[in-house]
C-alpha cells in the first residue's frame, strides 16, 4: 500500500489549505485513515480521523471547527480541509491508513503512512 500526501504550502495565518492523499490499495475502501503532524522538534500529533464509510469522524481539540476530514473511496482519496490556519499548525502532515475497523487516534495502530507534505503558516 503507498499513500502519497500533497498539498502543503505556504499560507498567512487565517488562510486555508487542502491537503490530499492518494491510495494505491485495493481495499482502500475498508480502511481507516488518519491525519498525522509533526511540528520541528515535537512528537506526531494525531490531528483527524475518518473511518471506512466517512460517517464518522473526530479531531483534536486545537483544529475542531477549523478542520474538515472526508473521503472519496471510488478515487481513493482522502482530504484535510483546512481554514483559518494558525502559525502553530505548522508542521509535515502525513496520512496513515489502519487495516482494523474503527477508528483510531493512536500512531501506532496504523499500518501504512505516506511521505508527509509540509505546512507552513506565518504570522
Amino acid at each position: 500500500v503507498q499513500l502519497q500526501a500533497s498539498g502543503g504550502g505556504l499560507v498567512q495565518a487565517g488562510g486555508s489549505l487542502r491537503l490530499s492523499c492518494a491510495a494505491s490499495a485495493r481495499s482502500f475502501s475498508s480502511y481507516c485513515m488518519g491525519w498525522f503532524r509533526q511540528a520541528p522538534g515535537k512528537e506526531r500529533e494525531f490531528v483527524s480521523v475518518i473511518d471506512w464509510s466517512g460517517g464518522t469522524t473526530y479531531y483534536r481539540d486545537s483544529v475542531k471547527g477549523r478542520f474538515s476530514i472526508s473521503r472519496d473511496n471510488a478515487k481513493k482519496m482522502v482530504y484535510l480541509q483546512m481554514n483559518s490556519l494558525k502559525p502553530e499548525d505548522t508542521a509535515v502532515y502525513f496520512c496513515a491508513a489502519d487495516r482494523r475497523v474503527g477508528t483510531s487516534t493512536v500512531a501506532d495502530s496504523y499500518d501504512y503512512w505516506g511521505q508527509g507534505t509540509l505546512v507552513t503558516v506565518s504570522s
